[in-house]
């Protein structure tokens, strides 16, 4: 169990990010162990295929992801500066590690060990841009074709835990972070199978930053030179890679079969384009019919940076409740008929 005490200072400081280049580490335990990531299986299937077809050398990227009870250097993918990180900003962090930052995380106890990564130690300057050439080429085959539907998820768990943090205080926001993590008078309590002992944030506060690949697991960087930070598992991930979208006939006839697939897709927040890919229906058609259901009261947008979420309100949750109690069987009340003349 790892414990990591808050100061008031901290709380203030505590924020969310992304990390494409951290779904780029997990995603290489994924695809070394597949069996063991049943959730990720459509992915890893599909990836496996991309990349053996493609012929890329990764295994230099495998090398430097041990399987536990390995520790993964954490210059490899350091916690993101800003709050919105993309993968080229991140490559040019980690072409400009310094060498004696490289050579330390490859000298500890549980540092991967193999030819490749000492090569690596060796020569960090040119190895690093090496590896940063080779993570660029492994995230366009692995990755890009699937960074849309991953980036809203991660978005929407991120808009998720602001409307917790909004509503109900730091309390309820640090206590909902997966099955592993307990919040309780100031300390949060993380289950980590290698990681024990307690830490003091220092008033750096604690990054927090949603992962497609972690789950059912949570990761942390709590090294004193590092920005501590937790890697936790996003609401809705069970669901990202097989989409079984149901629309309720009922709903369907009254707000049209188009309007209904959308609010059934809301299931978490999306964007236009997500939802366009997701349906079928054009960019611009899926622009309309969001303007009528949020003139409708029944979706609301939310600015993430540079894309617009939107979300299913109570009401339009409301309305699926009641039309999925049509479909399960519910028996309409019958029609008045008119009395005789």
């Amino acid at each position: 169990m790892l414990d990591l005490a808050f100061s008031v200072r901290d709380l203030a400081r505590t924020r969310f990010t992304l990390s494409p280049l951290w779904e780029v580490v997990a995603s290489v335990r994924v695809l070394k162990h597949p069996a063991e990531h049943p959730l990720h299986r459509p992915w890893s299937v599909e990836a496996g295929r991309r990349l053996a077809a493609s012929g890329l050398d990764w295994r230099l990227l495998a090398d430097l992801v041990p399987d536990p009870p390995g520790s993964i250097p954490i210059f490899l993918a350091p916690p993101p500066a800003g709050p919105a990180a993309d993968l080229d900003s991140e490559l040019a962090v980690l072409r400009a590690t310094p060498a004696e930052q490289v050579r330390s995380g490859l000298g500890a106890p549980r540092a991967p060990r193999s030819e490749r990564v000492d090569r690596l130690r060796g020569d960090p300057r040119r190895g690093l841009a090496e590896l940063a050439d080779l993570i660029a080429s492994y995230w366009e085959i692995a990755l890009a074709p699937h960074w849309p539907r991953m980036r809203s998820l991660l978005e929407g768990d991120v808009l998720h835990r602001a409307r917790l943090f909004a509503e109900h205080g730091a309390d309820r926001l640090l206590g909902d972070l997966g099955s592993v993590v307990t919040w309780d008078d100031g300390t949060l309590r993380v289950g980590h199978h290698y990681v024990h002992g307690s830490r003091r944030l220092g008033g750096r506060g604690l990054l927090l930053v949603p992962s497609v690949f972690v789950w059912p697991r949570v990761f942390s960087v709590v090294s004193p030179n590092w920005q501590p930070t937790l890697r936790y598992p996003p609401r809705g991930v069970a669901a990202l890679w097989e989409r079984q979208v149901t629309v309720p006939q009922a709903l369907a006839a009254v707000v049209g079969r188009s309007r209904a697939r959308l609010l059934a897709d809301l299931d978490t927040p999306a964007s236009t384009t997500e939802l366009a890919r997701r349906t079928g229906i054009t960019p611009g058609g899926v622009s309309q019919h969001l303007t009528a259901l949020r003139a409708a009261g029944l979706v609301d947008a939310h600015r993430s940076g540079r894309y617009v979420l939107y979300v299913r309100t109570e009401a339009a949750e409301v309305l699926l409740a009641a039309a999925d109690g049509r479909r399960d069987g519910a028996q309409a009340p019958p029609s008045p008929r008119s009395p005789p003349r």
